[in-house]
Protein backbone atom coordinates (compact mmCIF):
# COMPACT_ATOMS: atom_id res chain seq x y z
CA UNK A 1 0.00 0.00 0.00
CA UNK A 2 1.75 2.95 -0.73
CA UNK A 3 2.43 5.57 1.69
CA UNK A 4 1.10 8.93 0.01
CA UNK A 5 -1.72 9.68 -2.37
CA UNK A 6 -2.12 12.37 -5.13
CA UNK A 7 -3.69 15.80 -4.31
CA UNK A 8 -4.02 18.76 -6.71
CA UNK A 9 -4.33 22.02 -6.36
CA UNK A 10 -4.31 25.22 -8.94
CA UNK A 11 -1.00 24.35 -9.45
CA UNK A 12 -1.38 20.94 -10.29
CA UNK A 13 -0.45 17.33 -8.26
CA UNK A 14 1.06 17.23 -5.41
CA UNK A 15 1.88 13.85 -3.01
CA UNK A 16 0.34 14.02 -0.21
CA UNK A 17 0.98 11.07 2.63
CA UNK A 18 -1.93 8.48 2.80
CA UNK A 19 -2.66 9.81 6.29
CA UNK A 20 -2.70 13.00 6.62
CA UNK A 21 -5.64 15.39 6.89
CA UNK A 22 -3.90 18.10 4.99
CA UNK A 23 -4.02 18.43 0.90
CA UNK A 24 -2.15 20.38 -1.53
CA UNK A 25 -1.36 23.79 -0.28
CA UNK A 26 -0.26 22.35 2.98
CA UNK A 27 2.04 19.88 1.49
CA UNK A 28 3.90 22.61 -0.92
CA UNK A 29 4.60 24.83 1.80
CA UNK A 30 5.51 22.20 4.25
CA UNK A 31 8.24 21.08 1.79
CA UNK A 32 8.85 24.96 0.48
CA UNK A 33 9.58 26.50 4.02
CA UNK A 34 12.05 24.11 6.37
CA UNK A 35 13.04 26.74 7.95
CA UNK A 36 13.75 26.68 11.99
CA UNK A 37 11.34 24.43 14.76
CA UNK A 38 8.82 26.78 15.43
CA UNK A 39 5.31 25.87 14.01
CA UNK A 40 2.02 27.62 14.07
CA UNK A 41 0.86 28.30 17.58
CA UNK A 42 -2.03 26.26 19.19
CA UNK A 43 -3.68 29.17 19.95
CA UNK A 44 -3.87 30.25 16.06
CA UNK A 45 -4.88 27.02 15.32
CA UNK A 46 -7.79 26.92 18.05
CA UNK A 47 -9.15 30.58 16.79
CA UNK A 48 -8.85 29.72 13.13
CA UNK A 49 -11.30 27.09 13.93
CA UNK A 50 -13.43 29.68 15.70
CA UNK A 51 -13.72 31.40 12.85
CA UNK A 52 -14.09 29.01 10.84
CA UNK A 53 -17.21 27.62 12.26
CA UNK A 54 -18.37 30.90 12.59
CA UNK A 55 -18.17 31.78 8.96
CA UNK A 56 -19.84 28.55 8.39
CA UNK A 57 -22.68 29.62 10.51
CA UNK A 58 -22.85 32.96 9.22
CA UNK A 59 -22.79 31.77 5.70
CA UNK A 60 -25.35 29.13 6.36
CA UNK A 61 -27.76 31.82 8.05
CA UNK A 62 -27.42 33.98 4.65
CA UNK A 63 -28.00 31.18 2.76
CA UNK A 64 -24.86 31.31 0.79
CA UNK A 65 -23.97 27.82 2.22
CA UNK A 66 -26.11 24.48 2.35
CA UNK A 67 -27.14 23.48 5.83
CA UNK A 68 -24.97 19.98 5.63
CA UNK A 69 -22.11 21.09 4.50
CA UNK A 70 -21.93 23.79 7.42
CA UNK A 71 -22.99 20.73 9.98
CA UNK A 72 -20.13 18.89 8.35
CA UNK A 73 -17.93 21.92 8.65
CA UNK A 74 -18.84 22.88 11.76
CA UNK A 75 -18.42 19.26 13.36
CA UNK A 76 -14.77 19.09 11.87
CA UNK A 77 -13.75 22.38 13.44
CA UNK A 78 -15.57 20.97 17.06
CA UNK A 79 -13.17 17.75 16.70
CA UNK A 80 -10.09 20.44 16.48
CA UNK A 81 -11.15 22.21 19.29
CA UNK A 82 -11.32 19.45 21.31
CA UNK A 83 -7.92 18.63 20.77
CA UNK A 84 -8.23 16.21 18.01
CA UNK A 85 -6.01 16.36 14.80
CA UNK A 86 -3.05 18.47 16.37
CA UNK A 87 -0.42 16.67 14.59
CA UNK A 88 -2.11 18.13 11.11
CA UNK A 89 -1.20 21.25 11.14
CA UNK A 90 2.60 21.31 11.01
CA UNK A 91 3.40 24.79 9.01
CA UNK A 92 6.17 26.80 10.21
CA UNK A 93 5.64 30.28 11.24
CA UNK A 94 8.23 31.50 8.89
CA UNK A 95 6.11 31.29 5.51
CA UNK A 96 4.33 33.76 3.96
CA UNK A 97 3.61 36.80 5.86
CA UNK A 98 0.20 36.84 4.74
CA UNK A 99 -0.83 33.34 6.28
CA UNK A 100 -2.36 32.20 3.50
CA UNK A 101 -0.66 28.62 3.52
CA UNK A 102 -1.43 28.10 7.52
CA UNK A 103 -5.39 29.01 6.17
CA UNK A 104 -5.19 27.10 3.64
CA UNK A 105 -3.93 24.18 6.04
CA UNK A 106 -7.11 24.76 8.24
CA UNK A 107 -9.33 25.02 5.02
CA UNK A 108 -8.17 21.57 3.83
CA UNK A 109 -7.66 19.77 7.09
CA UNK A 110 -11.49 20.79 8.11
CA UNK A 111 -12.59 19.76 4.20
CA UNK A 112 -10.96 16.17 4.88
CA UNK A 113 -12.84 16.16 8.32
CA UNK A 114 -15.62 17.58 6.76
CA UNK A 115 -16.50 14.68 4.28
CA UNK A 116 -15.60 11.96 6.23
CA UNK A 117 -18.28 13.43 9.11
CA UNK A 118 -20.62 13.47 6.00
CA UNK A 119 -19.97 9.63 4.70
CA UNK A 120 -19.91 8.75 8.58
CA UNK A 121 -23.55 10.64 9.33
CA UNK A 122 -25.02 9.82 5.75
CA UNK A 123 -25.30 13.88 4.88
CA UNK A 124 -26.65 14.52 1.40
CA UNK A 125 -24.33 17.05 -0.22
CA UNK A 126 -24.46 18.11 -3.58
CA UNK A 127 -20.68 17.73 -3.93
CA UNK A 128 -17.44 17.02 -1.82
CA UNK A 129 -16.91 19.93 0.42
CA UNK A 130 -14.19 21.97 -1.12
CA UNK A 131 -11.45 23.91 1.19
CA UNK A 132 -11.72 26.54 -0.94
CA UNK A 133 -15.23 26.86 -2.53
CA UNK A 134 -16.83 26.17 1.48
CA UNK A 135 -14.73 26.46 4.15
CA UNK A 136 -12.94 29.41 2.68
CA UNK A 137 -16.40 30.61 1.68
CA UNK A 138 -16.93 34.61 1.88
CA UNK A 139 -13.61 34.79 3.11
CA UNK A 140 -9.89 35.49 2.41
CA UNK A 141 -6.49 34.70 3.78
CA UNK A 142 -5.88 38.07 4.36
CA UNK A 143 -8.79 38.36 6.71
CA UNK A 144 -8.36 35.56 8.38
CA UNK A 145 -4.83 35.83 9.27
CA UNK A 146 -5.77 38.17 10.92
CA UNK A 147 -8.75 38.04 12.73
CA UNK A 148 -7.29 34.91 14.16
CA UNK A 149 -4.49 36.61 15.55
CA UNK A 150 -7.06 39.10 17.62
CA UNK A 151 -9.19 36.24 18.21
CA UNK A 152 -6.26 33.92 19.78
CA UNK A 153 -4.64 37.53 21.83
CA UNK A 154 -7.83 38.31 23.43
CA UNK A 155 -8.08 34.81 24.62
CA UNK A 156 -4.58 34.16 26.07
CA UNK A 157 -4.76 37.25 27.73
CA UNK A 158 -8.27 36.66 29.45
CA UNK A 159 -7.58 32.90 29.82
CA UNK A 160 -4.01 32.51 30.65
CA UNK A 161 -2.24 36.03 31.65
CA UNK A 162 -5.07 38.47 33.44
CA UNK A 163 -5.42 34.82 35.41
CA UNK A 164 -1.93 34.80 36.34
CA UNK A 165 -1.24 37.80 37.59
CA UNK A 166 -4.44 37.96 39.57
CA UNK A 167 -3.37 34.84 41.91
CA UNK A 168 -0.04 36.84 42.22
CA UNK A 169 -1.43 39.95 43.53
CA UNK A 170 -4.03 37.42 45.98
CA UNK A 171 -0.93 36.63 47.56
CA UNK A 172 0.72 39.71 48.17
CA UNK A 173 -2.74 41.28 49.77
CA UNK A 174 -2.20 37.96 52.25
CA UNK A 175 1.52 38.84 52.48
CA UNK A 176 0.27 42.88 53.56
CA UNK A 177 -2.03 41.05 55.91
CA UNK A 178 0.63 38.85 57.45
CA UNK A 179 3.09 41.82 57.59
CA UNK A 180 1.34 44.98 58.73
CA UNK A 181 2.94 46.53 61.49
CA UNK A 182 6.35 45.23 60.71
CA UNK A 183 8.58 48.15 60.35
CA UNK A 184 12.20 48.07 58.01
CA UNK A 185 14.45 50.77 56.53
CA UNK A 186 13.45 51.64 52.84
CA UNK A 187 16.06 51.95 49.74
CA UNK A 188 16.13 54.84 46.85
CA UNK A 189 19.50 54.47 44.68
CA UNK A 190 20.81 51.19 46.52
CA UNK A 191 21.12 53.10 49.67
CA UNK A 192 19.68 53.16 52.86
CA UNK A 193 16.47 55.73 53.45
CA UNK A 194 13.66 56.66 56.14
CA UNK A 195 11.72 53.66 57.42
CA UNK A 196 8.71 52.16 55.74
CA UNK A 197 6.54 49.05 56.41
CA UNK A 198 7.22 45.82 55.00
CA UNK A 199 3.44 45.82 53.99
CA UNK A 200 3.48 49.21 52.34
CA UNK A 201 6.47 47.43 50.41
CA UNK A 202 4.63 44.40 49.03
CA UNK A 203 1.49 46.82 48.33
CA UNK A 204 3.69 48.83 46.10
CA UNK A 205 4.17 44.99 44.52
CA UNK A 206 0.82 44.83 44.30
CA UNK A 207 0.00 47.74 42.65
CA UNK A 208 2.31 46.73 39.93
CA UNK A 209 0.57 44.05 38.85
CA UNK A 210 -2.61 45.79 39.33
CA UNK A 211 -2.01 48.15 37.21
CA UNK A 212 -0.65 45.76 34.33
CA UNK A 213 -3.64 44.24 34.67
CA UNK A 214 -5.56 47.35 33.71
CA UNK A 215 -3.17 48.35 30.85
CA UNK A 216 -3.98 44.99 29.76
CA UNK A 217 -7.69 45.35 30.15
CA UNK A 218 -7.35 48.53 28.11
CA UNK A 219 -5.97 47.17 25.41
CA UNK A 220 -8.66 44.59 24.56
CA UNK A 221 -11.66 46.51 22.95
CA UNK A 222 -8.75 47.33 20.36
CA UNK A 223 -8.26 43.44 19.58
CA UNK A 224 -12.00 43.29 20.18
CA UNK A 225 -12.11 44.92 16.29
CA UNK A 226 -12.38 41.65 13.28
CA UNK A 227 -10.92 41.99 10.17
CA UNK A 228 -13.23 39.19 9.08
CA UNK A 229 -15.30 40.45 5.96
CA UNK A 230 -12.67 42.51 4.33
CA UNK A 231 -11.60 39.62 2.41
CA UNK A 232 -8.56 40.72 0.28
CA UNK A 233 -8.31 44.16 0.25
CA UNK A 234 -10.62 45.38 2.78
CA UNK A 235 -13.77 45.62 -0.02
CA UNK A 236 -15.17 42.61 1.51
CA UNK A 237 -15.02 41.23 -2.38
CA UNK A 238 -17.25 37.90 -2.00
CA UNK A 239 -19.28 38.13 0.99
CA UNK A 240 -22.39 38.80 1.47
CA UNK A 241 -24.27 41.40 3.10
CA UNK A 242 -24.02 41.46 6.54
CA UNK A 243 -21.61 38.82 6.75
CA UNK A 244 -19.05 40.77 8.30
CA UNK A 245 -21.74 41.27 11.31
CA UNK A 246 -22.93 38.15 11.80
CA UNK A 247 -19.83 36.62 11.81
CA UNK A 248 -18.73 38.71 14.94
CA UNK A 249 -21.71 38.08 16.43
CA UNK A 250 -21.05 33.95 16.31
CA UNK A 251 -17.77 34.58 17.50
CA UNK A 252 -18.33 36.31 20.40
CA UNK A 253 -21.18 33.54 20.95
CA UNK A 254 -18.90 30.65 20.36
CA UNK A 255 -15.56 32.08 22.66
CA UNK A 256 -17.66 33.95 25.71
CA UNK A 257 -15.99 37.54 24.92
CA UNK A 258 -17.50 40.71 22.96
CA UNK A 259 -16.36 40.83 19.55
CA UNK A 260 -17.30 43.49 16.61
CA UNK A 261 -16.43 43.79 12.82
CA UNK A 262 -13.83 46.39 12.20
CA UNK A 263 -15.89 49.25 10.77
CA UNK A 264 -12.69 50.07 8.74
CA UNK A 265 -11.55 47.02 7.19
CA UNK A 266 -9.00 49.10 5.25
CA UNK A 267 -6.80 49.41 8.14
CA UNK A 268 -7.89 46.09 9.80
CA UNK A 269 -5.99 44.33 7.05
CA UNK A 270 -3.02 46.46 6.79
CA UNK A 271 -2.52 47.64 10.63
CA UNK A 272 -0.77 45.81 13.19
CA UNK A 273 -1.25 48.83 15.77
CA UNK A 274 -4.09 47.15 18.32
CA UNK A 275 -1.70 43.92 18.66
CA UNK A 276 1.29 46.29 18.85
CA UNK A 277 -0.20 48.46 21.93
CA UNK A 278 -1.51 45.39 23.39
CA UNK A 279 1.80 43.77 23.86
CA UNK A 280 2.88 47.18 24.76
CA UNK A 281 0.80 46.65 27.99
CA UNK A 282 1.98 42.81 28.53
CA UNK A 283 5.57 44.10 27.94
CA UNK A 284 4.71 46.65 30.99
CA UNK A 285 3.64 44.02 32.77
CA UNK A 286 6.67 42.01 32.38
CA UNK A 287 8.51 44.82 33.08
CA UNK A 288 6.91 45.27 36.54
CA UNK A 289 7.16 41.59 37.04
CA UNK A 290 11.22 41.97 36.65
CA UNK A 291 11.32 44.78 39.43
CA UNK A 292 9.53 42.62 41.74
CA UNK A 293 12.00 39.54 40.90
CA UNK A 294 14.95 41.77 41.22
CA UNK A 295 13.21 43.45 44.67
CA UNK A 296 12.61 39.88 46.37
CA UNK A 297 16.06 38.13 45.61
CA UNK A 298 18.23 40.91 46.60
CA UNK A 299 15.90 41.51 50.49
CA UNK A 300 16.50 37.61 50.28
CA UNK A 301 19.66 37.91 49.25
CA UNK A 302 22.57 36.36 51.80
CA UNK A 303 22.12 34.19 53.73
CA UNK A 304 24.55 35.92 56.07
CA UNK A 305 26.58 38.49 53.90
CA UNK A 306 23.75 39.85 52.11
CA UNK A 307 19.75 42.29 53.10
CA UNK A 308 18.34 38.80 54.40
CA UNK A 309 15.77 40.66 55.27
CA UNK A 310 13.17 37.98 53.81
CA UNK A 311 13.25 34.34 53.40
CA UNK A 312 12.16 32.61 50.35
CA UNK A 313 11.10 28.82 49.83
CA UNK A 314 14.60 26.64 49.19
CA UNK A 315 13.28 24.27 46.18
CA UNK A 316 16.24 23.08 44.87
CA UNK A 317 20.32 22.75 45.79
CA UNK A 318 22.03 26.08 43.65
CA UNK A 319 25.56 25.02 42.96
CA UNK A 320 27.18 21.99 41.93
CA UNK A 321 30.15 22.58 43.73
CA UNK A 322 28.81 24.79 47.10
CA UNK A 323 27.21 22.46 49.45
CA UNK A 324 24.20 24.07 50.89
CA UNK A 325 23.99 27.04 48.60
CA UNK A 326 20.15 28.06 47.61
CA UNK A 327 19.66 30.31 45.02
CA UNK A 328 16.71 32.46 43.77
CA UNK A 329 16.16 30.35 41.05
CA UNK A 330 12.26 31.70 40.73
CA UNK A 331 13.34 35.16 40.67
CA UNK A 332 15.42 34.24 37.89
CA UNK A 333 13.04 32.64 35.45
CA UNK A 334 10.75 35.24 35.68
CA UNK A 335 13.63 37.81 35.47
CA UNK A 336 14.91 35.79 31.96
CA UNK A 337 11.45 35.69 30.56
CA UNK A 338 10.72 39.60 31.00
CA UNK A 339 13.91 39.45 29.03
CA UNK A 340 12.44 37.32 26.37
CA UNK A 341 8.84 39.57 26.38
CA UNK A 342 11.51 42.97 25.78
CA UNK A 343 12.82 41.10 22.70
CA UNK A 344 9.53 40.02 21.12
CA UNK A 345 7.63 43.75 21.64
CA UNK A 346 10.97 45.12 19.60
CA UNK A 347 10.42 42.23 16.72
CA UNK A 348 6.33 43.42 17.15
CA UNK A 349 7.06 46.83 16.39
CA UNK A 350 9.23 46.30 13.68
CA UNK A 351 7.15 43.46 12.09
CA UNK A 352 3.94 46.06 12.61
CA UNK A 353 5.52 48.63 10.36
CA UNK A 354 6.03 46.48 7.31
CA UNK A 355 4.35 45.39 4.55
CA UNK A 356 2.96 47.72 1.75
CA UNK A 357 -0.39 49.32 0.32
CA UNK A 358 -2.94 46.82 1.68
CA UNK A 359 -1.84 44.22 3.56
CA UNK A 360 0.92 43.68 6.27
CA UNK A 361 2.75 40.81 5.60
CA UNK A 362 4.74 40.08 8.78
CA UNK A 363 1.85 38.60 10.31
CA UNK A 364 2.89 35.14 11.27
CA UNK A 365 6.03 36.42 12.98
CA UNK A 366 3.89 39.13 15.31
CA UNK A 367 1.26 36.24 16.51
CA UNK A 368 3.86 33.85 17.10
CA UNK A 369 6.41 36.55 19.50
CA UNK A 370 2.50 37.52 20.63
CA UNK A 371 1.05 34.39 22.24
CA UNK A 372 4.60 33.23 22.96
CA UNK A 373 5.11 36.45 25.35
CA UNK A 374 1.87 36.22 26.73
CA UNK A 375 2.30 32.22 27.39
CA UNK A 376 5.56 33.26 28.98
CA UNK A 377 4.88 35.48 31.01
CA UNK A 378 1.65 33.40 32.48
CA UNK A 379 3.49 30.83 33.16
CA UNK A 380 6.42 32.58 35.07
CA UNK A 381 4.00 34.62 36.76
CA UNK A 382 2.43 31.67 38.33
CA UNK A 383 5.50 29.44 39.01
CA UNK A 384 6.90 32.46 40.89
CA UNK A 385 4.12 32.25 42.73
CA UNK A 386 3.57 29.22 43.40
CA UNK A 387 7.25 28.78 44.35
CA UNK A 388 8.50 31.72 45.67
CA UNK A 389 6.10 34.32 46.71
CA UNK A 390 3.84 32.40 48.50
CA UNK A 391 6.43 31.18 51.14
CA UNK A 392 8.12 34.60 51.47
CA UNK A 393 8.32 35.06 55.12
CA UNK A 394 10.14 38.31 57.11
CA UNK A 395 12.95 38.30 58.95
CA UNK A 396 11.58 40.71 61.43
CA UNK A 397 14.40 40.58 63.55
CA UNK A 398 17.25 41.04 60.83
CA UNK A 399 14.58 43.89 59.57
CA UNK A 400 14.95 45.27 63.18
CA UNK A 401 18.71 45.83 63.40
CA UNK A 402 19.23 46.89 59.68
CA UNK A 403 16.50 49.70 60.65
CA UNK A 404 18.22 50.95 63.95
CA UNK A 405 21.20 50.69 62.35
CA UNK A 406 20.22 53.31 59.36
CA UNK A 407 21.98 56.84 59.57
CA UNK A 408 18.61 57.93 57.28
CA UNK A 409 16.94 57.92 60.60
CA UNK A 410 18.19 61.08 61.18
CA UNK A 411 15.73 62.50 58.61
CA UNK A 412 12.94 62.60 61.85
CA UNK A 413 15.30 64.72 63.31
CA UNK A 414 15.04 68.00 60.42
CA UNK A 415 12.19 69.37 62.21
CA UNK A 416 14.05 69.79 65.56
CA UNK A 417 17.84 70.97 64.68
CA UNK A 418 17.62 71.63 60.41
CA UNK A 419 18.80 69.89 57.91
CA UNK A 420 22.18 70.99 57.73
CA UNK A 421 22.59 69.84 61.48
CA UNK A 422 21.00 66.18 61.02
CA UNK A 423 23.25 65.70 57.83
CA UNK A 424 26.28 66.80 60.31
CA UNK A 425 24.81 64.75 62.80
CA UNK A 426 24.86 61.40 60.51
CA UNK A 427 28.56 62.45 59.18
CA UNK A 428 29.39 62.17 62.62
CA UNK A 429 27.68 58.67 63.30
CA UNK A 430 29.00 56.98 60.14
CA UNK A 431 32.91 58.43 60.60
CA UNK A 432 33.02 57.76 64.07
CA UNK A 433 30.96 54.53 64.19
CA UNK A 434 28.92 56.08 67.19
CA UNK A 435 24.97 56.11 67.41
CA UNK A 436 22.82 58.82 65.59
CA UNK A 437 22.16 59.95 69.47
CA UNK A 438 25.68 60.18 70.11
CA UNK A 439 26.63 61.96 67.45
CA UNK A 440 23.47 64.26 68.33
CA UNK A 441 24.03 64.74 71.65
CA UNK A 442 28.16 64.97 71.51
CA UNK A 443 27.44 67.86 68.88
CA UNK A 444 25.40 69.48 71.01
CA UNK A 445 22.18 69.71 68.88
CA UNK A 446 19.31 67.52 71.94
CA UNK A 447 19.49 66.35 74.92
CA UNK A 448 19.63 62.85 75.86
CA UNK A 449 16.08 63.01 77.09
CA UNK A 450 14.73 64.93 74.20
CA UNK A 451 16.34 62.69 71.69
CA UNK A 452 14.38 59.68 72.89
CA UNK A 453 11.17 62.21 72.76
CA UNK A 454 11.50 63.03 69.22
CA UNK A 455 13.36 59.71 67.82
CA UNK A 456 10.95 57.19 67.41
CA UNK A 457 11.82 54.93 64.03
CA UNK A 458 8.32 52.93 63.75
CA UNK A 459 6.30 56.12 63.60
CA UNK A 460 7.82 57.51 60.58
CA UNK A 461 6.29 55.26 58.15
Amino acid sequence: MADFRVEHDSMGEMHVPADALWGAQTQRSYENFRIGTETQPEGIISAFMQLKKAAALANVELGTLDAAVGEAICAACDEVLAGCHADQFPLKVWQTGSGTQSNMNANEVIATRANQIAAEKNLSLAAPIHPNDHVNRSQSSNDTFPTAMHLAAVLAVRTQLIPAAQQLIETFKRLEHENEGVVKSGRTHLQDAVPISFSQEISGWRGMLETGVEALDASLPMLSRLALGGTAVGTGLNAPEGFDLLVADKLSELTGQPFETDPNKFHALTAKDALVFSHGAVKALAANAMKIANDVRWLASGPRLGLGEIRIPENEPGSSIMPGKVNPTQCEALTMVAVQVMGNDAAIGFAASQGNFELNVFMPVIAYNYLQSVRLLADALRSFDEHCASGIVADRERMHDNLHHSLMLVTCLNPYIGYENAARVAHKAFEENVSLKEACVALGYLTPERFDEVFRPEEMV
